[in-house]
């Protein structure tokens, strides 16, 4: 397999990461001046599901996430050509990767029903319009964007490349604090780092207003 082929799953897992990075903050910040934010957060989330299940396929064969592969050889052979491959070659719609992750890896979508909301919100986004039935929609996108990070990107990642998603953040001031902060009070699971360490948040404060069976498992992996 030529070289190019071979670096194909680390770099789409490294720009997978840096989407990440911006859904974190886009998703959790909400501030005066930056309410456009939670649309950004669908949008990066969205990418950020996109590459990431990419780079996941690719670890089984690179050319697995291109969508039309055959149109780069030619009559006399039945080589690829690299060239014309990267080039004009096009990976899988956001769409339909759920099925090629199950076809090549066995691996269903953790929750399909957040997969597809999202998907509905960036094409609603990317047509330059809310979707009806959304009073408070920067709220709502915020809420889609981090479901889809931490009901699919995290356990996948952390299953596949050892991640966890709440280390991809923009915040350099205080780390993944108000990241792990806004999960706590939205009861959302995510995966702990070995080092996992908060100094800016009290943990059970966060988490007072939701369910018992969620502070048992707070209670469980953060303390």
């Amino acid at each position: 397999m030529h070289q190019i082929l071979t670096e194909i799953p680390g770099r789409v897992l490294e720009n997978a990461t840096y989407a990440l990075t911006q859904a974190n903050m886009h998703a959790v910040f909400s501030d005066p001046g930056n309410e456009h934010w939670g649309n950004m957060s669908v949008l990066n989330a969205a990418h950020a599901g996109e590459l990431f299940l990419k780079a996941i396929v690719a670890t089984e064969h690179p050319l697995l996430i291109f969508k039309n592969i055959f149109d780069f050889g030619d009559n006399s052979s039945t080589e690829i050509s690299l060239e014309r491959l990267l080039q004009k070659a096009k990976t899988h719609d956001l769409q339909h990767l759920p099925k090629i992750l199950w076809a090549v890896k066995g691996e269903r979508i953790p929750d399909m029903d957040s997969f597809e909301r999202i998907r509905s919100m960036r094409n609603a986004i990317q047509h330059f319009y809310h979707p009806a039935g959304f009073d408070n929609y920067g709220e709502a996108a915020r809420d889609a964007s981090l479901k889809l990070i931490y009901n699919i990107i995290d356990p996948l990642i952390n299953k596949y490349f050892g991640l966890c998603a709440i280390e991809f953040h923009e915040d350099h001031s205080i780390g993944y604090d108000y990241v792990v902060a806004t999960l706590l009070r939205r009861a959302l699971k995510f995966n702990v780092p070995n080092d996992f360490h908060v100094g800016e948040i009290d943990i059970m404060e966060e988490c007072k207003n939701t369910p018992k069976s969620y502070k048992d498992w707070v209670v469980s992996k953060l303390l």
